[in-house]
């Protein structure tokens, strides 16, 4: 059999109707050459049709890579993804109800290809309990198009439990580095393995077929062993990639630092903008021991390394990605997913597998939206879909989790004057409210197994307890009347012993964390 064909002639092998699964992580590790090809073949010629689309990450730009390639009415007809936010051509499609759509755990539907691949009855987990994918809230369904269940809830030894049912794979897209002649690949160039083994077994399970993206092909022998994650009995066919559709990231073409082929002395940053966000991820970075181990999320928490960083002790921790990669440095952007000069890069399934077993000390995640009972909202905001991505099983399953934000989004000017915070401008939306619009973290859940959780914002901070959050902290030059709960639109508790947040997190000069350590 011919194996190593043109990308062409890989989409003519997928029928109208398949279920297929694609790999990546934004752009890490995502077979950009194949993606493509099959939009230009549905564009020029209407075909293949009706697929269901399965993937775990965001595998996207926000605009046109990765699996926005997949973003015609008619290309597909069900999409089961983990993260949405950056294929908004499927989003597109999914909140005006021309296509199924589901949204599931990222790590979730990693464990899902690993059961799938062992032909397993669907993975079942206590992740999700609570939150919006569990089937007497909303399932994991985006819209009314949906309405199949593929989500039950079970009980066993007394405890209840999800299971995720498995499904077919008929073609499985990956990306590797090489590939020799009989179809061996390896993956030493990306950031992550993420669950290339996976999806490659989980296809030959279900008698489908799997189609590598490789950067070059290489004579039968010449690979280490070692380094081959998919043997050639697991490939049907290989595609030679260019490299203008094999970038490591989305953002860089390639970087030795993120994959172990070199290491890069870490630059160091500039300290952070003396500003709200400092304020918040100072306070953050005070909940930190030495030793720890940490995830953190996009965005706002990326700041707590910053402060770690910037007050000398970020050698103390250990920063970790869901994509795999353990220690080093997280990046951001479109290069997110990877970590320049990890000390190890897991798959992604054994970083959930670490994560679902409460392997994380502190998780530092956004803080978008909250309610009166300890909800937040990450994933769905005025019906257009973000997901959820790997947030679920990190929020659950971390020893303490804090959620980090500003009060008020939408035009919020703050001043930090004489070691005071006045607010100039409030912003025009209020975060907390009554009811999220989606539960993406359960309050009641968390409770229920004395999870801590904070949120923290540049004038309070608030914990999570029985009665519902209750008010620690407030900021010094902050009036609890005008700026906190006149900005709230439920009652929280406040604290009979109400104090002063750290008057050090309002100065210029280091707070001193490092004596910490």
């Amino acid at each position: 059999m011919k194996k190593i064909i043109t990308a062409a002639e890989a989409v003519a092998l997928i029928k109208d109707g398949d279920t297929v699964v694609t790999e990546g992580f934004v752009g890490c590790a995502h077979p950009e050459a194949l993606t493509n090809a099959i939009e230009e073949n549905f564009v020029a010629e209407g075909f293949p049709r009706d697929l269901t689309l399965v993937y775990a990450a965001g595998q996207g730009d926000g605009a046109d890579k990765g699996n926005n390639h997949f973003g015609y009415e008619g290309l597909v007809k069900r999409v089961i993804g983990g993260h949405w936010n950056l294929v908004p051509k499927l989003g597109k499609l999914a909140m005006e109800n021309k296509i199924e759509a589901y949204n599931i755990p990222q790590g979730i539907i990693c464990h899902l290809f690993r059961d799938i691949a062992a032909k397993k009855p669907g993975t079942i987990t206590t992740a999700g309990l609570g939150t919006f994918v569990d089937p007497r809230i909303e399932g994991g369904k985006l819209n009314s198009k949906t309405t199949e269940d593929i989500i039950d809830v079970m009980t066993i030894d007394g405890e209840e439990y999800l299971r995720y049912r498995p499904f077919p794979v008929n073609v499985a897209l990956i990306r590797g580095t090489y590939a020799d002649e009989k179809g061996n690949v390896t993956l030493q160039k990306e950031v992550s393995k993420l669950a290339a083994g996976a999806l490659a077994r989980a296809a030959k399970a279900c008698d489908g077929i799997v189609i590598v993206q490789v950067e070059n092909v290489v004579k039968y022998g010449s690979l280490d062993p070692r380094l081959v994650e998919i043997p050639g009995i697991c490939v049907d066919y290989v595609v030679v990639s260019t490299p203008d559709r094999h970038m490591q990231t989305f953002g860089e073409q390639y970087n030795p630092s993120y994959c172990g082929e070199a290491k890069f002395p870490s630059a160091l940053s500039a300290p952070m903008k003396f500003d709200e966000r400092k304020i918040i991820c100072r306070r953050c970075a005070m909940e930190l021991k030495p030793n720890t181990v940490i995830n953190l999320g996009i965005g706002m928490a990326e700041g707590v390394a910053k402060i770690a960083n910037e007050e000398g002790f970020s050698d103390k921790l250990t920063l970790t990605v869901e994509s795999g990669p353990v220690g080093g440095v997280p990046q951001s952007g479109l290069s997110f997913g990877a970590s320049m000069n990890p000390e190890a890069i897991l798959d992604q399934s054994a970083q959930f597998d670490f994560y679902l077993g409460g392997g994380i000390d502190y998780a530092f995640l956004g803080l978008a939206q909250c309610d009166q009972y300890g909800n937040i909202n990450v994933s769905k905001f005025n019906g257009k879909v973000a997901g959820c991505g790997g947030f679920i099983e990190i929020t659950q399953n971390a020893k303490q989790v804090c959620y980090c934000g500003t009060f008020t989004a939408g035009g919020l000017k703050i001043e930090i004057k004489d070691g005071k915070l006045e607010i100039l401008n409030e912003g025009r939306v209020k975060k907390f409210v009554p009811s999220v619009e989606q539960i993406s973290f359960s309050g009641k859940h968390a409770l229920s197994v004395n999870q801590k959780v904070l949120y923290v914002t540049e004038r309070a901070v608030f914990e999570l307890v029985d009665k519902g959050l209750l008010l620690t902290e407030i900021a010094p030059g902050i009036d609890l009347e005008r700026d906190i709960l006149g900005q709230m639109d439920f009652a929280p508790i406040v604290s009979k012993h109400l104090k002063l947040m750290d008057l050090s997190i309002f100065t210029p000069e280091l707070m001193g964390l490092a004596k910490n350590f």
